[in-house]
């Protein structure tokens, strides 16, 4: 019979002991972590996220923490690798998760206002009228990996036969929509594209001045945002947060201030088949 190290033998006991403790710990106190894509600033994204995640901690009956990323592609690896249970995606987003995970995304609610979302065109250049009127100019999109920002914007310079790589004098990513307006504010850039609703809260909260910076093009609509699980989610859960974001109402101070900051009239359900349209351009564009 082979003798056995004493020492070596309840040092392992010992490390078995705490690692079933830890994992009765993380049993007892599960975490719920949810992300969303950085087309804000992180600033904002943190105040739109602190009363929804105490909200779906009340939903749930769990922890809920909001883990903020660095960029589109981040939060995508993210849900990909199931380090997140929950995110935030633009349409462009959600389709490149989709990709990358082999049709392992499932979105389970958006916004009213997804089902036709829009993106506006902006300059300080009064001798912009229309798309036209970009060829030879500076012109920034967002993040490259941004919806709103990027790819829908940039199909409807194609459609208008306008090249963005060969026809702008220069083309640039600001990386969000807030700083594309900061850019063509200050004159870094003669035109950009942004996220309707991200243009329509700076106009009420006088963070721009009208007068100087202005629409001259709005995209017909399109579907965008959604939040999105992973298709390994048992079906249980999936069906508890839909349940929660559909229950989200305007006719309660906290339901109210949910979706103001989310800039949602109410959620609805959707489906990937919404998200075609955004592939096909997203492959035009070389993003999947």
């Amino acid at each position: 019979m082979p003798v056995v190290n004493r020492r070596y033998l309840n040092q392992t006991l010992a490390a078995a002991v705490l690692a079933l403790a830890g994992l009765s710990a993380q049993g007892q106190t599960p975490v719920f972590r949810v992300t969303a894509i950085p087309d804000e600033s992180p600033t904002e994204l943190s105040r739109k996220a602190a009363p929804l995640m105490r909200y779906l901690e009340a939903q749930l009956g769990m922890k809920v923490e909001f883990t903020p990323v660095t960029d589109y592609a981040a939060a995508v690896e993210a849900m990909v690798n199931k380090k997140v249970d929950l995110a935030w995606f633009g349409g462009l987003t959600f389709v490149q998760a989709n990709a990358r995970s082999g049709g392992k995304m499932l979105p389970l609610v958006q916004r009213e206002e997804d089902t036709k979302f829009r993106s506006v065109f902006i300059t300080s250049d009064p001798a912009i009228k229309s798309l036209a009127d970009l060829k030879g100019k500076d012109v920034s999109f967002g993040s490259q990996s941004s919806t709103s920002g990027h790819v829908m914007p940039r199909s409807f310079v194609l459609q208008a036969g306008l090249n963005p790589d060969k026809d702008f004098r220069r083309l640039a990513y600001s990386g969000a929509h807030d700083a594309t307006i900061a850019a063509v504010a200050a004159g870094k850039v003669q035109a950009g594209a942004l996220n309707i609703s991200v243009w329509e809260k700076f106009v009420a909260e006088k963070k721009v001045d009208t007068e100087r910076v202005k629409v001259f093009f709005t995209t017909p609509p399109y579907f965008d945002y959604n939040w999105t699980v992973h298709a390994d989610m048992p079906a249980a859960q999936r069906e508890k947060i839909a349940k929660a974001f559909l229950s989200l109402s305007r006719d309660d101070a906290a339901g109210k201030e949910i979706l103001d900051l989310q800039r949602a009239t109410r959620f609805i359900p959707t489906q990937p088949a919404n998200y075609k349209g955004i592939e096909a351009a997203a492959q035009n564009a070389d993003l999947l």
